[in-house]
C-alpha cells in the first residue's frame, strides 16, 4: 500500500502543476477573476494533499501499514477528488450548486489529517 500512496501522490502532484498552468495561460483570458480565484483553489489543496498523500506514503514505509495510516491516506484521496474536483468543475462549468458538495471534500481533508495525528500518537496502530 504505501508504493500505492506514493504513485498515487505523485500523479495528483503532476496533475495540479498541470491544472495550475492550465490556469495561469489556458483560462486567464476565459474565466471571469472570481472563478478563476475558485480553479485556483482547487490547485493549492490538490497540491497541498498530494505531498499529504506522500508524507502518508513515506510513513507507511518507514513505520508499517496501519489501518490509521491507510484510513488517512484514502481521505486525502476522496478530499482531492470531491474538494478540488468539484472547485475545478464548477469554476469551468459556472454550475454554482456543486459548492455546496465542496465542503465534503474538505471535511474528507480534515478527517485525513485527524486519522494522520492519531496515527502518530497511538502508535500506528
Amino acid at each position: 500500500m504505501p508504493a500505492v500512496f506514493v504513485a498515487i501522490a505523485a500523479i495528483n502532484g503532476f496533475l495540479a502543476v498541470a491544472l495550475g498552468a492550465f490556469a495561469a495561460h489556458g483560462l486567464r483570458a476565459r474565466l471571469p477573476e472570481d472563478l478563476l480565484t475558485v480553479f485556483q483553489t482547487g490547485v493549492q489543496y490538490h497540491m497541498y494533499h498530494a505531498l499529504a498523500l506522500f508524507g502518508v506514503g513515506l510513513l507507511c514505509m518507514q513505520y508499517g501499514e496501519s489501518t490509521l495510516l491507510r484510513a488517512s491516506g484514502w481521505a486525502f484521496v476522496v478530499g482531492i477528488v470531491i474538494f478540488s474536483g468539484s472547485l475545478y468543475i464548477l469554476s469551468l462549468s459556472g454550475i454554482r450548486w456543486l459548492g455546496a458538495i465542496t465542503p465534503i471534500g474538505g471535511v474528507a481533508f480534515l478527517t485525513g489529517w485527524l486519522l494522520l495525528a492519531a496515527a502518530m500518537l497511538m502508535g500506528r496502530s
